[in-house]
């Protein structure tokens, strides 16, 4: 088999030191977005905050029973906490500027279809990444804080009440542990597609493992989640879905998959 002419490394040689520097290079920026993300998201970090625990104090306040709060417990938890926060939040925003900073480090060295290939899969990732959160954030959270908030017990028939009084640490783990399932999960089509355009998986293999592909999501959305049934089955039942995207992907890949030339150097 013969590579196309035209599928070449747009690239030119340059000494190791030369790689080096580029690479610092490439880290500095990565650091620099780092840390300039990080020192704005710790200033906002109160107002981040509140915005995670905003499905909790939606249902809080139409549970009623008079002023509700998050408490800490140790001197140090909330400035911890508050740290977190800015470290979640500068990673999810910085992630651009030094995944496009490590795309540039390597794409050189590539070649023009590896670039066509693993493009869309770059592109994708993100966006599947922001889908996973956002169904955590705007459907999962409100469910399963729902079904958690049904084991209060209210005052009266001579029993002490039971009341959710929230620690703002285990309350930030918990949500940094949802949303981090979530969209982390979410890049299983983009996983499953790229083993299939290499050739490590094929379209035929997924499609035989689906009886073991649904038990390993709910296995998955056990291990990832907390222990409620809402939280798991609403991991599992898009990770199927996802499944099934995965191998139409994957089948549209093998179509457009152009197949290589013969070496047509045999001549008589």
């Amino acid at each position: 088999m013969s590579r196309d002419p035209d599928d070449i490394i747009d690239d030119k040689p340059m000494p190791l030191l030369d790689h080096l520097m580029e690479l610092r290079t490439r880290l500095l920026w990565s650091v620099g977005a780092f840390g300039i993300a990080f020192a704005i998201c710790y200033y906002f970090s109160a107002q981040i905050y509140g915005f995670l625990a905003q499905p909790l104090a939606d249902i809080l306040q139409q549970q009623g029973g008079g002023e509700r709060r998050m408490i800490f417990t140790a001197l140090y938890e909330a400035f911890f906490t508050y740290l977190k926060v800015a470290f979640f939040g500068a990673t999810f925003f910085s992630f651009p500027v030094w995944a496009t900073q490590l795309w540039l480090f390597i794409a050189p060295g590539l070649y023009r279809s590896e670039k066509r290939a693993v493009t869309p899969f770059l592109v994708a990732s993100p966006f599947l990444f922001v889908a996973g959160a956002a169904l955590a954030y705007y459907f999962i959270f409100p469910l399963a804080w729902r079904f958690f908030i049904t084991f209060e017990t209210p005052p009266g028939a001579g029993s002490l009440p039971i009341q959710l009084e929230a620690k703002v640490s285990e309350y930030l783990s918990l949500v940094m542990q949802m949303i981090l399932a979530f969209g982390i999960s979410f890049q299983m089509p983009v996983l499953l597609t790229l083993l299939c355009r290499v050739g490590i998986l094929s379209v035929e293999t997924l499609k035989k493992g689906r009886r073991y592909a649904i038990v390993g999501m709910f296995v998955v959305a056990a291990v990832l989640t907390p222990p409620d049934v809402i939280s798991q089955v609403g991991l599992a039942v898009p990770l199927l879905a996802l499944y099934e995207l995965s191998i139409l992907a994957a089948t549209w890949m093998a179509r457009k998959k152009p197949e290589a030339k013969p070496d047509d150097t045999k001549k008589t």
